[in-house]
Parts: structure tokens; sequence; C-alpha cells
């Protein structure tokens, strides 16, 4: 449709203009800017559309008198083709002036329709948006992934700023929580009640306590991925400790007399730490903005009864800062570093030795790992720090401590309860932890003696037996995918290498010197792979960090299904044990006896 435009010119005396415009009438032009005479050309044949012209042009002789003696003159400007026009010549169709269609054709057999009114610039625009309306009358902007991704809100049980913080930090410090709707209350997915140790022996199942059992749902959805900060665990901290070990392994070297003859810098001390300080500093960082913004997987980390102990590895990785920190920046450290640094250690303890002792759910043959050795270890280290600082109360006291929860610990794990389960392939390389212990108490010892006696060297030797009865079984450390379980070697192989050095010191001669050198080799070795892997994992294949199911199980069990073969058909843990027992104890001959399976024999070691 064209668009007509009109401008008032006064004239005020001469009625002399410019050639170029001309002065016309807007009732010059037939249908100018009125739907009603389009639509009756329409409908006009030729004969009758000729007595119009005729009829027109006779009448122009009358108008043009009647210019001289008009005011104001209206001019005519054409604008650019409408849409509907463009339309209608990619459609092959002919048009009539101002560009109505021309519909001649289709009004013999569509007469009695009315005809569609045409629409021009001068009218008013419908109303609407240019993106759709859902059902509800919000607006639909279209499915950019980035505005989805913002206004996903499964996650926003497990943020801080979601209208639950208030609540959070008042359960976290003992306060009855408010009361809530009973909808809220009866949401599976509320997240205002602390989970109790006894839903995560329920939902969880596994050694570490981190698959999740057939029969329970995830508060998450497991089908996609999580944020990245969901995803980092508190046992990222592992790194750390293998990378701060390597700068005080390197700085014995440098300083022991017995390893003069390997000629080792201190600069290499100095790079390590320095790396170890931008390692730490970046782990330390990412878990603080999951506290801020998650803090609800945070405190479900806390509460689980595997994962409370990797809160030590924070301060123990702090603790080998402060023992690895090179000569060349200070030689002496201040007491209040010490003190500062053992009091979270000192809490933590507090909670978890008193739950070891007090039983329940939470009690020591219950919740035994190897994991728990990260418990003990604090206390040698922060006794062996205390030690190389000048002080004494205060390093015997957490040096006792860790003596006497190592022992119980020691027991427990190495008789290895029938009712624990064997570790699966991808967590063997945590029974390297058995190492760490005595290798660090027989140097926090030589620390608080001054020399490397008798009580030194028994935990040295425990260390170095324990380290070569795992490195033996070399079929037993391979065939399973990486993870970071795996930096549970780093630190234990260099505590082990540092102890060597130290009682090579006492004890010089070809045997110690040749064991240094393999045990400090076997431990940069160890750490530089697992690095340079992590980083692999990390940032090109992007598999490191999986989604933390252990943080995402329920407040309640879910409800049993009517069906009473849904189990069977969605592979239960328990019928899945049955199978297992019935094939135990079937003979070779095919034939099983089903109620030995079911029923299992009070003595373990009773065979049918």
């Amino acid at each position: 449709m064209e668009n007509s435009t009109s401008h008032e010119i006064a004239e005020h005396g001469s009625l002399e203009v410019p050639s170029l415009i001309k002065y016309i009438s807007s009732n010059e032009v037939a249908g100018f800017d009125s739907t009603e005479t389009a639509t009756e050309l329409q409908f006009l044949g030729p004969s009758d559309k000729q007595e119009i012209q005729k009829d027109e042009e006779k009448g122009q002789g009358d108008e043009s008198v009647a210019v001289n003696h008009q005011r104001k003159i209206s001019i005519s400007i054409s604008m650019p083709l409408s849409p509907e026009e463009v339309q209608s010549h990619n459609n092959g169709e002919t048009s009539l002036g101002d560009g109505i269609p021309n519909s001649s054709s289709q009004s013999n057999t569509e007469g009695s329709k009315p005809p569609r009114q045409a629409k021009c610039y001068s009218q008013p625009m419908p109303k609407g948006h240019v993106y759709p309306e859902d059902t509800e009358g919000r607006v639909n902007f279209g499915q950019n992934p980035h505005i989805n991704r913002l206004k996903d809100n499964r996650f926003d049980p497990f943020k801080t700023f979601s209208g639950r913080l208030e609540r959070q930090l008042s359960i976290f410090r003992g306060k009855p929580p408010k009361q809530a709707p009973a909808k809220q209350e009866n949401n599976i997915n509320n997240t205002d009640r602390p989970l109790t140790v006894d839903r995560y022996f329920d939902a969880l199942e596994g050694p570490e306590l981190e698959t999740l059992r057939a029969s329970e749902e995830a508060v998450l959805p497991q089908n996609e991925r999580w944020p990245f900060l969901l995803r980092f665990p508190i046992s990222s901290f592992g790194i750390c400790l293998g990378v701060s070990s390597q700068a005080i392994l390197w700085k014995t070297l440098a300083t022991s007399p017995s390893t003069e003859f390997l000629h080792i810098s201190l600069e290499v001390n100095l790079v390590l730490w320095i790396i170890s300080i931008a390692l730490v500093a970046s782990i330390f960082t990412m878990y603080l903005l999951k506290i801020i913004i998650y803090f609800e997987a945070v405190r479900r980390e806390y509460y689980h009864p595997i994962r409370v102990n990797f809160f030590f590895a924070p301060w123990i990785a702090l603790l080998f800062l402060a023992l690895g920190v090179p000569p060349s920046l200070t030689k002496y450290l201040h007491h209040a570093l010490w003190y500062i640094l053992m009091v979270p250690i000192f809490f933590l303890e507090l909670k978890i030795y008193g739950q070891w002792m007090s039983g329940g759910q939470r009690r020591l043959s219950k919740v035994a790992n190897p994991s728990n050795h990260l418990s003990v270890v604090g206390n040698f280290v922060g006794a062996l720090l205390g030690a190389s600082m000048g002080l004494k109360e205060g390093p015997i006291f957490f040096f006792a401590v860790g003596l006497a929860h190592y022992t119980v610990l020691f027991v427990t794990l190495y008789q290895r309860l029938p009712t624990n389960e064997t570790l699966p392939k991808e967590l063997h390389p945590v029974f390297f932890l058995f190492v760490a212990a005595p290798s660090v108490a027989s140097m926090a010892w030589a620390r608080i003696q001054d020399s490397f006696d008798y009580g030194s060297r028994i935990a040295y030797f425990i260390a170095l037996f324990l380290y070569f009865s795992l490195a033996v079984r070399v079929n037993f450390f391979r065939g399973f995918k990486f993870s970071l379980a795996w930096w549970a070697y780093t630190f234990p192989m260099t505590g082990a290498a540092i102890a060597t050095i130290r009682y090579s010191n006492q004890v010089t001669n070809i045997v110690t010197k040749v064991l240094c050198v393999i045990l400090s080799l076997i431990s940069t070795l160890t750490v530089t792979a697992l690095l340079v892997s992590t980083v692999l994992h990390a940032f090109v294949l992007k598999d490191l960090f999986p989604n933390d199911i252990a943080i995402a199980i329920s407040d309640r069990r879910r409800k049993p299904h009517k069906n009473r073969w849904f189990p069977l058909r969605h592979g239960s843990s328990e019928h899945s044990k049955v199978i297992e027992n019935f094939l135990k104890f079937s003979n070779t001959e095919g034939d099983g006896d089903l109620e030995a399976a079911l029923k299992q024999p009070s003595n373990p070691f009773e065979q049918h």
C-alpha cells in the first residue's frame, strides 16, 4: 500500500512555484488513501473503469479553476512499497493502482465472501508481542540456552542466596527451624532439615558411601552436568598435599648432610614452594566460592561420615607450606602461626574422635576407612611443625592424641571386620595412607627428642614395611580409571622418603643413601605424573569432576513401589547380594542351595 503524507503550504501573494512541483488535489487520484474506493474498483469491469476515467478527465478542468481560489494546497509524496505489495509481487499477482492487489480472478468464484480489508500505514497496528506467548500469558523469548540456564531453578535448594541462608545458619547453630507449610515439609527436595547419618547409610552404598542405591532418588538431575562448584569436592585438597609435600622433600634433600653428594640447590625448593602457594590459593578460593554460593552442598559434605575426614586436608596443606618455607625467605616462624593452624584441627578432632568413642552410626567400626588416617596425620604434622619452632608441650600433646587414636584405627582397619565392605579398585590408592602416619610420627618424635632415637626408628620401620608390602603388589594398584583418589599415593610416598633421609642422617651408609635417592625419585616422578594427568583430565578431557551424587540424596526414603517385581526389574542391590550368595554356595554341578543363599551362616568362615 502506498502511504501519502500531506504538507500544507500557505500562499502569500504570488502563486508562482518551481516547475518541479505540481500542485494537485488529493481528490484527483481515485482511491487515494481510501480502502473503500480501492475495494469498489476491484469489482468493476473494464467498461465501467473507462467511464470512470472519462468522468475524472472531465472534472479536472473544473478543479484546476478551483485551485486558484484555494489558500492551502496538498502535496502527495510516494513512499516505499509495503510488505503486502512485496509479497504480492513475489506471488505473481497483479495490482491495481496504489498497491491494491487485483483479485478479480477470484471474485468470480468467491464473490459471496466479503473482501479482505487491506492494511495501510495510517491505520493502527494490532497489539501484541513479537515473540509468542505461553499458556500463562508470559512472553517466550525463544530457546536461548543462556536464558534457560538463568531460569533453571533445579539447583536452588543448594544455593545459599535462595531464601534459605537464615534458616541454614540457624540449623547449623543448633536452633530449631521455623514451622514451614505442610506442602514444603512433605517436599522430597526440602533442604532446610540437616540429613542424619542414618540417611547416608540408607541412601548410599559402597565403602566410601559415594554410590546411590537403586531404590533411592536424587534431588538433583543425574542425566546432565551440574555446575562446576557443585561438582568440586573437598577431596580436591589432596592435590595440595601432594605438591606441597614435594617442597619439603627438596628442602630436606638440599639441607641434609647425608644427601650433600647430590648437590641439590635450594632454588628447587623455592620454585616448588611458590607453585604450592599458587595451587593452595586457587583451590582454597574455589572451595570458598562453593561455601558462599552452595552452602548446602558443603554442609552435606561435612555431615557425610566419610567426607568429613577430608576437612583436615586444607589445614594439613597449610602446615606443609609452613614446614617447606624456603630458608632464603625466613628461618624462624612466629609461634602464633602454629596455634592458628592447630585450633581448627583440634575442634575437628573433638567432633570425630568423640563420635568414634560414643558409638551410634558414626562409631569407628562402622565408618572405618583408610581416609580416616587424615584425622590422625594432622596431629603428627602439627607436632612436627611445633617442635621445629621450639615448642614443647603443645607438640607432645598432639603427638600423644594422635598416637592413641592411630593405634585404634590401625587395628580396626587391619582387622577388616566381616561387616566391612572391601574397597573397589578405584579406591585402592588410599591404602597408601597407612604409610603416612608412622612416617610423619617418626620425624615428629625425632624433633621432640632432638635425635632419631629408638622410638623414631620403630615408627619409621613400621612405615617402611607397610610401604614395601604395598609396593610389591603391582596388580593391586592398576587397571582402574584415574580420579582424585590417586593423589593418595603422593604425600605418603613423600613422607616415607623424607623419613628415610632423616634416618640416613643418623645411620649413614651406602644402603641408606641409595634408599634415599630411590624413594625420593619415585615420589617426585609420581607427583609429576599425577599433576600432568590431573591437568589433562581437568582441562582437556573434562572428566575429573563428575556429578557428586553423595550430596544429592533426599532427606527421606522414597516410598516403596507397590509392584513386588519393581526392585528386580531395576536392579536392587539387595537382590544382587542374594544372587551373589547363591552363586557362592552353588556347587560345580550347577545345583545350588537357595536357602543357604538367603540365610547366611552365623560364622563367616563356615562353609557349606
